[in-house]
């Protein structure tokens, strides 16, 4: 059956998302706050600073009014930058309490609220009172926009605590080459997106130093040990994080020149300053704040996280980088399973 859906966020995973629901039959309006790239969206069909040289389809229509892109909308999609998520939110809610809407709320974006380290679903749900929403789901998994825009096959995960709006979801998305499976670790989920961009930030670091194979798969895998630990205290199901956002998202972030994160550390690893690497990236760098909230986060909890205590010394303390790995190879010996 075909939904009205109002995709909040025109950049490249947005953009992509927005269009292969319009290609799924659905009635998609596509929001940004930038008037230029509307007008780009609209008359051109394309969006070459996020997904270059992609047609977009022609029934896709961008808007730069929020409250005419949410208008009558049956779900609203999040894909903002994690900064951005209360603000945009808060917007949502304004309107949504003038028309008395109940539409399923999901994002996919992945990150942490820096300062209060709450995770979006979190965030969503107290900018969003339950009684202008009928659910919150996380759209999370291994995927990249440039992937998905040429239709090559990609699994993820759709997370609520409410299985019948996680399977309407899975149902809007699912088609040839676009898989959805569905989860009620919410908690798991979303940690696995946030903290799986740390590890890439390492592990393209590793690259950058001309580290090989050996080098990246004990980074990525003691990654996924630090990321379990935390989010088994924090509440999350321990088998999660052998899932699709769990090990599947840390393989796709972590191995990938698509990744903005991997992308980010190779040119660390390679020498260049941090400043730099922000102000020529072009797009949000999630793992960058994402380690100082996991970092916090472990220090509150009494968490164990060496690998991401290193990268946070390199980020915010400024570490040297090539100091940082014989440092944590040097650490005391223990036990691989505790």
């Amino acid at each position: 059956m075909s939904k009205q859906i109002a995709v909040l966020g025109a950049g490249s995973w947005g953009s992509i998302l927005a269009n292969l629901l319009d290609e799924n039959g659905h009635s998609v309006r596509l929001w940004s706050y930038a008037p230029a790239q509307v007008a780009e969206l609209n008359e051109h069909h394309t969006n070459q600073r996020y997904v270059p040289d992609f047609h977009y389809s022609e029934t896709l229509t961008a808007y730069s009014d929020l409250a005419t892109a949410i208008d009558g909308a049956d779900v609203i999609l999040f894909v903002v930058p994690t900064k951005a998520i209360r603000s945009v939110a808060h917007q949502v809610a304004d309107v949504l309490a003038k028309t008395n809407a109940q539409p399923i709320i999901v994002h996919a974006s992945k990150g942490l609220e820096q300062e209060t380290h709450k995770r979006l679903s979190q965030v969503l749900a107290e900018e969003i009172p339950a009684a202008q929403r009928e659910a919150i789901v996380v759209l999370s998994g291994p995927s990249h926009a440039e992937e998905v825009a040429r239709k090559d096959i990609t699994l993820i995960t759709a997370a609520s605590d409410n299985e019948a709006a996680a399977e309407t979801v899975q149902q809007l998305f699912m088609n040839d080459y676009f898989r959805i499976y569905t989860n009620t670790d919410v908690v798991g989920v979303e940690l696995g997106a946030a903290l799986k961009n740390i590890i890439a930030l390492g592990a393209g670091a590793l690259h950058g130093l001309g580290y090989g194979d050996d080098a990246k798969a004990a980074l990525m895998t003691r990654g996924l040990a630090e990321i379990s630990r935390l989010g088994v205290a924090l509440g999350a199901n321990p088998l999660t994080f052998i899932g699709l956002s769990g090990v599947g998202d840390l393989i796709v972030t972590a191995t990938s020149v698509h990744s903005r994160n991997w992308r980010a550390g190779n040119e660390l690893g390679s020498g260049q300053d941090l400043k730099t690497v922000i102000d020529t990236m072009g797009m949000v760098i999630e793992g960058i704040p994402s380690t100082k909230a996991a970092y916090e986060l472990a220090q509150q909890q009494n968490i164990e996280m060496p690998i991401t205590e290193a990268i946070y010394d390199v980020l915010y303390k400024s570490a040297d980088i090539k100091e940082v790995i014989p440092q944590l190879m040097r650490r005391e010996g223990k036990p691989e399973i505790q």
